[in-house]
């Protein structure tokens, strides 16, 4: 296939994309395409989705601006990217385990925001259609992570919309947790948070965080609606025992170490102190 060379045509009534093959004009109601027939029949598809790459490459809204971080938000400052790149960081999954977590995405949207990463070499996908991070997308996580612990100092009282999610959780425990607070320390812990359970294990300030039951656990946690307050320090394990907020199986002095390990930073804890 020829190297195209495309035209870009924007006036006041309309936008026009062409090559000396393919026209696209819009006029602000129903878009007129055009493409030579013999074209149609002589591409496969690697050549079409090459022209549409391009096309899309060309249309992509831009910040206009030669700065990494406007590259960067180009990318994944799309509405739902970067929490499909949150569940994604949990592990690999089908376009239907990430609607599940995040059931209030469309799927053709869902659809496009995979491609889009897809084609950016942020995400990869074999051959059952499983989706999974590249080594390149897997940079985000630690952005991710100090992302959503500034976030977290937003959270009052969920909203009646507001759902929580096993992948949410566990992303919640990675980006909490404290690695020097957890030097020496060797315990797995199981959370059930309604019907989710998720785990973590501890390891000498080393944490593996993944949805589902453990075998063998030093401390089963039914947190209830108090899990934020207890990870912020608003209210102490004692306290939440004590009223029967919190029931634990197993050793309670555990829960001490559990929200001091995994701790949201309040006004006066700098993110940057946290992990």
């Amino acid at each position: 296939m020829t190297e195209a060379r495309w035209k870009l045509v924007v006036d006041g009534q309309s936008v026009t994309i062409a090559n000396d093959r393919f026209q696209l004009t819009t006029n602000g109601s129903a878009p007129d395409l055009t493409m030579d027939d013999a074209l149609l029949e002589a591409a496969d598809s690697s050549q079409m989705e090459a022209i549409v790459a391009e096309l899309q490459t060309m249309t992509r809204r831009t910040y206009g601006q030669f700065c990494g971080l406007s590259r960067a938000l180009e990318i994944v400052g799309e509405r739902w990217v970067l929490l499909i790149i949150r569940d994604l960081l949990v592990g690999p999954k089908s376009v239907g385990d990430l609607q599940r977590g995040l059931p209030r995405i469309a799927t053709d949207i869902l659809c496009t925001r995979l491609n889009e990463l897809e084609r950016t070499g942020v995400v990869r996908r074999d051959g059952s259609a499983i989706y999974e991070l590249t080594e390149w997308g897997k940079e985000l996580e630690d952005i991710v992570h100090r992302l959503s612990r500034w976030g977290t100092r937003l959270l009052v009282q969920p909203r009646p919309e507001d759902i929580v999610t096993p992948d949410s959780l566990v992303m919640a425990l990675r980006s909490t947790f404290r690695p020097d607070a957890a030097r020496g320390l060797r315990a797995s812990y199981e959370l059930h948070i309604g019907e989710i359970v998720i785990h973590a294990r501890v390891d000498d300030g080393v944490l593996h965080a993944a949805e589902g039951a453990l075998p063998k656990k030093d401390l089963v946690i039914e947190p209830g609606r108090v899990l934020k307050a207890l990870m912020a320090g608003e209210m102490s394990p004692d306290e939440a025992i004590a009223a029967g907020s919190v029931h634990v199986i197993g050793d309670p002095g555990l829960l001490t170490r559990f929200v001091e390990i995994f701790r949201i930073a309040g006004p006066q804890d700098p993110v940057s102190r946290i992990g």
